[in-house]
């Protein structure tokens, strides 16, 4: 089994250690865009025409399914890119989780780019999926860039400035970039208030990964014994994970599946 995984930098391993934990047996394609990314401030055009290139890198290793693990990208360019890849490759998007937070109790927050906020696509998942329910739209500007070069200092900077635009009653909070998923909990700290029910974060790792699987006719098996192989690739340069990876859970949970089976 072979599934790959694109992005502009670094969010994509989120998705990619959710494939792991269900499918250690699962090769996996990482295809990103370093030298292109923020993917975010580009027009319409200039992002599809990224995605696609860094869709086609991936490609070319023949997976059996594609996972755009970057909400710029599924905005934009998902229908291009199922146009080039499908039927052959089945295309799996990502959609921020609207839905099942507007689900659970209580005021919902929708972290996200400055591009993807007030956008007429996430206004869209909010009339259809958050009818009635109090939602707060925050734009996070650098955060996506300062979790993709785990520059610290940024990442805290940028995380304190969301927070204080999000109401200190809201119960949820949506990521709605793949980036903001390796920096979850230190979100969940700056926005948790003292006194307060847990807050819930709602990312869509976990879900475009179990879409995956649904896809290509295969199920969860994290008991496997066989490992999986990594294959990296940085705007069309096979590569080894980045550095910066090494920085999250996630990516240090790649890298070790990879030093294991070598």
């Amino acid at each position: 089994m072979k599934i790959a995984l694109m992005d502009s930098g670094i969010g994509l391993i989120a998705a990619a250690a959710a494939v792991r934990r269900l499918r250690p047996d699962a090769d996996l394609v990482l295809s990103s865009d370093p030298d292109g990314m923020p993917w975010g401030p580009r027009s319409v055009q200039d992002v599809t025409e990224r995605a696609l290139a860094v869709a086609e890198a991936a490609a070319e290793h023949c997976p059996e399914a594609l996972i755009v693990a970057c909400n710029t990208a599924s905005v934009h360019a998902l229908p291009a890119l199922r146009a080039r890849l499908e039927p052959g490759i089945p295309v799996i998007g990502t959609v921020p989780a609207i839905k099942p937070a507007a689900a659970g109790a209580g005021p919902v927050a929708i972290w996200a780019t400055p591009a993807t906020t007030g956008s007429p696509y996430q206004r869209g998942l909010i009339r259809d999926f958050a009818d009635g329910v109090e939602v707060t739209e925050v734009p996070c500007p650098g955060l996506a860039d300062a979790v993709q070069h785990a520059d610290e200092d940024a990442i805290d900077r940028t995380i304190a400035a969301a927070a204080a635009l999000t109401p200190t009653d809201v119960r949820a909070v949506v990521l709605g970039c793949t980036h903001y998923e390796l920096v979850a909990e230190r979100i969940r700290a700056a926005v948790q208030q003292p006194g307060m029910p847990p807050l819930v974060l709602h990312g869509s790792a976990g879900a475009v990964a179990a879409q995956a699987l649904r896809r290509i006719g295969a199920g969860p098996d994290a008991e496997s014994g066989a490992q999986g192989a990594l294959t990296v690739i940085l705007s069309g340069r096979t590569s080894a994970l980045p550095l910066t990876a090494l920085a999250y859970a996630e990516g240090r949970l790649l890298q070790a599946a990879v030093s294991h089976a070598q």
